[in-house]
Formats: C-alpha cells, sequence, structure tokens
C-alpha cells in the first residue's frame, strides 16, 4: 500500500524532483522496521556511484532506515590491501556521508572482495562504528515495532561457483558443505515469520542467459531455501535490477550501486533495468514491502509479500 498524499507532501521534501517514496504500510498498520540494501558499488565515487550514495541517504532519512545491508563487490576490481587502503576512504567514508547512512552496515562478501586481501575486510570492522562483518556468513535476528521478528541469513556465495576455481578470486579452502549445513540448520531451527537470505550471486534471473541464472546455486543452494518456505533470496553481482518469481520464491537482484549495464527484457516476466540504485524494505510480521529505487528517488518497481 502507497503512502497518504499528505505523507509524501510532509516527508519527501528531501528527495529530488519527482521522486516517489518507497513502499510504506498506512498509518492503520503497524510501523515497520526500515532498511536500504545496495551492491556492487566501491569504485572511489565514480560510474555514479556518489550520485546513488546521496539520493540513498535522501530515501534512508525520509523512512528512517535503521541500518544498511552491502550485498558484496565492496572494492573494485580487486579488493582492499588492508585496513590502511585508499579504498576506505574514496569508495566508503567519503561517499556514504549522509547521516542517515551512518547506522550499521552489514557486509557481505562478493567476487571483486575475494580479489583482495578479505581479512582487512574483516578487520576494518573493528575500527570503524558501522562497518560490520563478523563472518563469511552469519545469521541476525532483528526485532520488529510490531513485537515480531525476523531472521536475516547472510551468505558468502562466492566460494559456490566452480568457475573461479584457479583464478583471481581466491576461494580455495572455503568449505561450501559446512556453510549449506550451517545454513539448513539455522533455517530449521528459525521461529520468525520472516526469514530472508541474502547472498551476493543470483539464483535465478528475470533476463536469462550466460552469467544471470547460477547454476551451481541452483543446484545447491535453492534447494534448501524452498525445504525451509523462504519467500525471498535478494542478491548483488548482476550489475542492474531484476525482479523474478520462480514455483513462488521471488529472487531480487540488486547490483546497482555504480557501474550497470543495460540487462534486456525480463523475459521470464518480473523486472529488469540498467537503472543505478538501490533497494528498500518496510517489514512488519505480516508484509515485507520492497521497492527499487534510482539515483533521483523514482521508485522503478515496488512490491509486497506476506508471510502467509
Amino acid at each position: 500500500m502507497k503512502l497518504s498524499r499528505r505523507h509524501l507532501l510532509t516527508s519527501s521534501a528531501s528527495l529530488t524532483a519527482g521522486a516517489t517514496l518507497p513502499l510504506a504500510p498506512a498509518a492503520a498498520d503497524a510501523a515497520p522496521l526500515n532498511f536500504v540494501l545496495i551492491g556492487d558499488w566501491g569504485r572511489k565515487g565514480h560510474d555514479d556511484q556518489t550520485n546513488v550514495a546521496v539520493q540513498m541517504g535522501k530515501t534512508a532519512a525520509a523512512i528512517n532506515s535503521q541500518f544498511t545491508v552491502s550485498l558484496g563487490d565492496n572494492f573494485y576490481e580487486n579488493g582492499v590491501e588492508s585496513v590502511t587502503d585508499p579504498h576506505w576512504q574514496k569508495s566508503f567514508e567519503q561517499v556514504y556521508t549522509a547521516a542517515s547512512l551512518q547506522s550499521p552496515w552489514k557486509i557481505m562478501l562478493g567476487n571483486h572482495d575475494y580479489r583482495g586481501n578479505i581479512q582487512a575486510q574483516f578487520d576494518y570492522a573493528k575500527l570503524s562504528k558501522r562497518w560490520q562483518l563478523p563472518a563469511r556468513y552469519y545469521q541476525e535476528t532483528l526485532a520488529l515495532p510490531d513485537g515480531g521478528k525476523a531472521d536475516i541469513f547472510y551468505l558468502d556465495t562466492s566460494p559456490f561457483i566452480k568457475a573461479y576455481i584457479g583464478t583471481m578470486v581466491d576461494i580455495a579452502g572455503q568449505d561450501t558443505d559446512a556453510q549449506l549445513h550451517w545454513l539448513d540448520t539455522a533455517l530449521a531451527a528459525s521461529t520468525a515469520p520472516w526469514k530472508i537470505v541474502i547472498g551476493h550471486h543470483p539464483i535465478y534471473t528475470a533476463v536469462t542467459g550466460d552469467d544471470h541464472d547460477q547454476p551451481d546455486l541452483i543446484a545447491r543452494l535453492d534447494p534448501i531455501l524452498r525445504q525451509h518456505d523462504v519467500k525471498i533470496y535478494i542478491n548483488g553481482h548482476d550489475h542492474c535490477f531484476q525482479v523474478v518469481k520462480v514455483n513462488g520464491l521471488t529472487y531480487v537482484t540488486n547490483g546497482s550501486g555504480s557501474e550497470t549495464y543495460n540487462p534486456g527484457p525480463a523475459k521470464r516476466g518480473g523486472f529488469a533495468s540498467g537503472a543505478h540504485g538501490f533497494m528498500s524494505i518496510a517489514l512488519t510480521s505480516q508484509k515485507l514491502d520492497f521497492s527499487l529505487i534510482d539515483m533521483t528517488g523514482k521508485v522503478l518497481y515496488e512490491n509486497t509479500l506476506t508471510n502467509t
């Protein structure tokens, strides 16, 4: 349900001209927990990274975002070398400067991060008040304003991609069986109304073709999500927006944080766009509203999922 006209008039002043706010529950509904998500961003402010960051800050302020999720590929092209790498300032600290983006950043790793020093991204969490990366994969339980809860499962998908073996994407030594066992066990134990699974790589996409669908994840990860009635999987990696629903599970690609490309038509239905931008989520015990927003603040796509 869209915000009332009155809400738009009083809350969208910080958005750019012609902008609209993302989906949010009406006043009579329970207040949501709001957050924003961005993928594939770290380019020292170039390729519209700064423009996306500015608008994400405005939207985060308008919806009272509680945190930011990074979907991986945090630093191009080859990750970071150390905690003093210039990328930290040029691609992160000096780009995401809005007050609304100083809340925690929940970090995941992408294949470009694996080309650098992964340990430096863990170590930076000890130096930064907002950079949070407790492990390569991890779970977080969110307390919702209406008294409910949601479990978010942050995955490390690069080690599953067989094509990376023997390349600069240094996935050697990562135990994917252990990660799948952890996820299977954690999903089975979860009593939360929402189980949101997030990874860097897509499983299914609206656009078919090479390097869109990931057969390695279709074969190994997707069956676990379906076994435990996961309703949404969110990823980056493809530098575009895509949404597709396959046999009841919604897959969202949000890899538009800097450089993008035109993905072509959404051949499976759903949605596809090469616009630069980010994603927002408004979450209650009953509903998950999500929006894909471009760097001018325009909502390109919005949808509501229910947990029934």
